[in-house]
């Protein structure tokens, strides 16, 4: 286990009692471990950011499979990406919806970049993207990939 190292940090106190509410309703046992977790999340997010970071990801989207040509080009994406797509899941949710999650991995730019075409593609009623990191956080706030 890596050396923890104390620091001290001030804070308007409306700020800090906002804070201590959320950390609460997330269930967090200290405000150690809700600040780790905050400055974990900002190096990954400015990770991807440059392009210098792998990442998983889970594509949600909403989708009319009446629209027409639609679950075409959404398979012929996914085949496109076979690299990048390792897995899918779609549920039926009434007569006219779909619901899809697409499982992702690689570099988090080219995985952003398909999520972007694949939630701009016509008839996508709606999308989100959620990532995480690919690797281990500590690593990549060391300088590591």
């Amino acid at each position: 286990m890596a050396e923890l190292v104390r620091f001290g940090v001030s804070m308007d106190a409306e700020l800090l009692s906002a804070f201590d509410h959320l950390i609460e309703r997330k269930g967090y046992d200290n405000r150690s471990e809700a600040i780790r977790d905050l400055v974990r999340e900002a190096i990954v997010h400015t990770r991807w950011q440059r392009g210098r970071s792998t990442a998983v990801g889970a594509l949600c989207i909403v989708y009319d499979h009446k629209a027409h040509d639609l679950v075409r080009k959404l398979t012929r994406l996914q085949h496109e990406h076979v690299t990048q797509v390792i897995s899918t899941m779609h549920v039926h949710l009434n007569e006219a919806d779909c619901f899809e999650v697409m499982v992702m991995r690689g570099p988090a730019a080219e995985i952003q970049a398909l999520a972007d075409t694949v939630i701009a593609t016509r008839g996508v009623r709606h999308g989100r993207l959620v990532m995480t990191a690919g690797t281990d956080t500590r690593r990549q706030a060391d300088g590591g990939t």
